[in-house]
């Protein structure tokens, strides 16, 4: 400690709003350069390299093979995928002194398709699969939690290549398993759930989330063992009603509904003025509500989109967002609302939307595409806008009165909900992406001409899969899980040591007897970090251990003179006794097993 560059801090940063950010900075494993962006210091790099190592071996394990990338990328190859632009500002674009188009790399799909593809060419050389661990870049909007959400994060990402489907199922279990092995092995509970494949593209994809109360994505699971992102939750629509009552529903009327722009009021003037003939009241649930977002597509293009879905339900913006990529979606503007005058807020109905608007005299369609929610199906009767100032019209049915260009299944998913498998009622949680995996299929081979020859000489398109995870991320959902009140206390698996000897007093024997006992253990194999500040006092150097978060503390101090040193374990603030050869002996046990 007295040559270590490290500074503990005695405040928390600024910036700081969870706890593995906080103690990171105070305990000086990493310091703020930019938002987004962090120095790596000695004791950072030291856990950082025993998580990349566990990474490493099991992907090693599985007969991966590593490779290295620069991060820095010519356009050309992301511009033959699409994702030059599909991308948007979360790529970072930068140009050469020759004015050539570069970017930093956020993932490396493309790099590794054009790298086997220049070096494969037969289906002999296959299966193969190949991982890196690297810097990657993306421009987000708001960094913030430290590690958590930042601009630049290392990553590893694999990519297995198979000939088809069957070997494509082998590579992506192989990944799977040795995804749980990393997660275990680091000490992390994870969850696996059914996600969305966004810009990676794929036929299939899982997360591992670290369930936390601070984490940013939102699950779900039920007591049948279902689990999926709330973006992947598919909606079970009701069963249709039935045709004869269907027939017999009589015509859709407009009733005047003054001051209703909002669900709830529309519920309190039609309860107040409007009752239902069978007497029951209405309720949000019956009302067809038709939100309006606007797509942003990847050229700047703007197009309003109307979605209904009963009044009782919330549109989702990370469901929409995950279905509408490439575009990126945003609450309509009044600027994005004059284009279409016909849109009235708060009393927007289906009469004026999607094919219910019909064309124009040149036969061109005029009005905006409209969808609808999966509970909204044919037979169903809803109040809704009747598209004027203060009026809604009564009894309109789904597939009778109106119809829509799709479904959209984007509605909030709410603790309750059917699971979609039947297996019982959703809860909802939060948690932290710390690993994603996808089956990608052919999308990358065929944008890129990656084909090798069969059995037959024929030449055939590779079958890809990806395979990511968040090093710096899981780094950092380590610290906020193993952490406490007064600092870190990181696992024996990934601690920049395993024991930490404090020297206290002023006593030169007792500097002595430390400076042995830590030599014993690491000639046990132990790792070591020893408090030997002659000048500090013992409440900063217990302060300090406190905050570095080494599993295994070994006081040596006023006790010498009777023998004995004093074990701590950081995590449950256990404390023993011991001689001092006993307590070499008894550390080397624990922390063997602890390692095994």
């Amino acid at each position: 400690m007295s040559s270590l560059f490290v500074r503990t801090l005695r405040e928390d940063p600024a910036d700081a709003e969870v706890a593995s950010h906080k103690w990171l900075v105070r305990a000086g494993y990493i310091r703020r350069a930019a938002p987004g962006i962090y120095t790596w210091l000695p004791l950072g790099l030291r856990v950082l390299a025993k998580v990349e190592a566990v990474v490493r071996e099991e992907m090693d394990a599985i007969g991966a093979q590593e490779v290295h990338f620069p991060a820095l990328l010519p356009r050309e190859p992301y511009e033959a995928t699409g994702r030059w632009t599909e991308y948007g500002p979360n790529l970072f674009r930068l140009q050469d002194r020759r004015g050539n188009d570069m970017l930093l790399a956020p993932t490396h799909e493309e790099m590794f398709t054009l790298l086997v593809g220049d070096t494969y060419s037969s289906y002999k050389e296959l299966p193969l699969t190949l991982y890196q661990i690297q810097t990657k870049y993306r421009d987000e909007a708001r960094p913030r939690a430290g590690l958590l959400r930042g601009r630049e994060f290392i990553m590893k990402d694999a990519y297995s290549f198979d000939l088809d489907d069957t070997g494509l199922e082998k590579s992506y279990m192989a990944q799977r398993g040795a995804y749980q092995r990393i997660f275990d092995r680091l000490g992390l509970e994870y969850v696996i759930v059914t996600a969305t494949s966004g810009a990676m593209g794929g036929s299939r994809s899982e997360e591992f989330l670290f369930p936390c109360d601070i984490g940013e994505d939102t699950f779900v699971r039920s007591p049948g063992g279902y689990a999926a992102n709330v973006e992947a939750v598919a909606t079970l629509p009701p069963p249709p009603p039935d045709p004869a009552a269907v027939a017999a529903l009589p015509p859709a009327v407009v009733h005047d509904t003054p001051n209703t722009p909002t669900i709830e009021t529309l519920v309190d003037v039609a309860n107040a003025e409007h009752p239902r003939d069978d007497g029951r009241a209405w309720t949000a649930a019956d009302t067809l509500k038709n939100v309006v977002v606007t797509y942003v597509h990847p050229g700047g293009e703007r197009e309003l989109v109307v979605i209904g879905m009963p009044g009782d339900r919330q549109l989702d913006l990370k469901r929409l967002e995950a279905v509408a990529f490439p575009a990126e979606v945003e609450q309509a503007t009044e600027d994005d609302l004059k284009t279409h005058p016909e849109l009235v807020p708060g009393y927007i109905g289906p009469e004026v939307l999607g094919p219910n608007a019909g064309q124009g005299e040149d036969g061109e369609r005029t009005s905006v595409r409209y969808y609808l929610d999966p509970r909204v199906v044919d037979g169903t009767a809803w109040v809704t806008g009747a598209n004027e100032p203060g009026r809604h019209v009564f009894g309109l049915v789904a597939g009778r009165d109106f119809t829509a260009d799709g479904v959209l299944d984007v509605a909030e998913v709410r603790e309750g909900d059917p699971a979609p498998d039947g297996s019982g009622p959703l809860e909802l949680a939060r948690g932290i992406e710390i690993g994603h995996i996808f089956a990608l299929g052919q999308k990358y081979a065929k944008a890129l001409d990656l084909k090798v020859l069969d059995a037959n000489g024929k030449a055939v398109t590779v079958t890809m899969g990806s395979y990511g995870v968040g090093v710096t991320r899981v780094l950092a959902c380590i610290a906020e899980k193993y952490s406490d009140d007064a600092g870190l206390a990181w696992p024996v698996q990934v601690a920049p040591a395993h024991v930490h000897v404090v020297a206290t007093g002023k006593d030169q024997a007792v500097f002595d007897e430390a400076e042995r006992l830590a030599a014993a253990l690491e000639d046990a194999g132990l790792e070591v970090l020893i408090d030997d500040r002659p000048k500090t006092s013992p409440g900063v150097k217990f302060a300090d251990s406190e905050i570095l978060g080494v599993p295994y503390v070994l006081v040596v101090g006023r006790g010498l003179a009777q023998g004995v040193v004093e074990v701590r374990t950081r995590a449950t603030g256990e404390r023993v006794e011991l001689a001092p050869d006993a307590a070499v002996a008894h550390l080397t046990e624990t922390v063997r097993s602890a390692l095994s």
